[in-house]
């Protein structure tokens, strides 16, 4: 019996090591972190019985060694993957924390928008309200509003949005928006939010459609 236990033992030792190698790469799952933490816990302690026992039988060195090693290394693996998981806890609160001083930061740090209706009124010919959208030559109301319903609302927030991110807010509306061009929509904003009316009329009368003529 003692001969079975010491040829099992090695292969459930090298079985667990895979487990817990997997358990501690980036892949897994930290819900089920504390509960397979637990069940290699206790499989260990049997393990360590089981090795007693073997040991007591004074046979097949080899084995023996072999038992010892794994034992050691199934027992530094779990203090990786506890150490790991203390990291994940780590960051996690991090992370919780950078993300409430980003938001805390923009909600500040935008600046006030200084504007005045009747010089916009004279350059454009009409009623200019502040930070509508539909300022911005290739932007109707729709994608006005698809934007304002993706954290866009303001000139000055579409004047610092890369082109890639106006994009993906069109992309988000479907095929019937994802076909816009926005390459000017930043640099259009940026001039209304500074008031730039003389510059953003001849910007718009060279434009075509919002886009820069080829």
């Amino acid at each position: 019996m003692d001969n079975i236990w010491c040829i099992i033992i090695p292969i459930i030792t090298a079985i667990l090591g895979w487990l817990l190698r997997h358990l501690t790469c980036k892949k897994c799952n930290y819900d089920d972190l504390n509960y397979k933490i637990k069940t290699i816990e206790n499989t260990n302690s049997k393990l360590k019985g089981d090795l007693d026992a073997c040991l007591s039988g004074k046979k097949h060195d080899h084995d023996l060694d072999l038992i010892r090693a794994q034992n050691n290394k199934l027992k530094a693996d779990l203090e990786a993957c506890l150490a790991s998981k203390k990291l994940h806890e780590s960051a996690g609160n991090a992370s919780n924390i950078n993300a409430f001083n980003t938001s805390t930061t923009l909600e500040t740090t935008e600046p006030k928008l200084i504007f005045d209706a009747d010089k916009a009124k004279a350059v454009f010919g009409k009623k200019v309200v502040a930070d509508d959208l539909k300022l911005v030559e290739g932007i109707g109301p729709k994608i006005s509003q698809l934007f304002n319903n993706n954290g866009i609302s303001t000139w000055y927030q579409l004047s610092i949005a890369s082109i890639e991110r106006c994009q993906e807010v069109l992309n988000s509306g479907g095929k019937r928006y994802e076909i816009h061009n926005p390459s000017t929509w930043p640099k259009q904003s940026g001039l209304a939010f500074n008031g730039k009316w003389e510059e953003l009329k001849e910007l718009q009368d060279y434009l075509d459609g919002g886009i820069e003529r080829g």
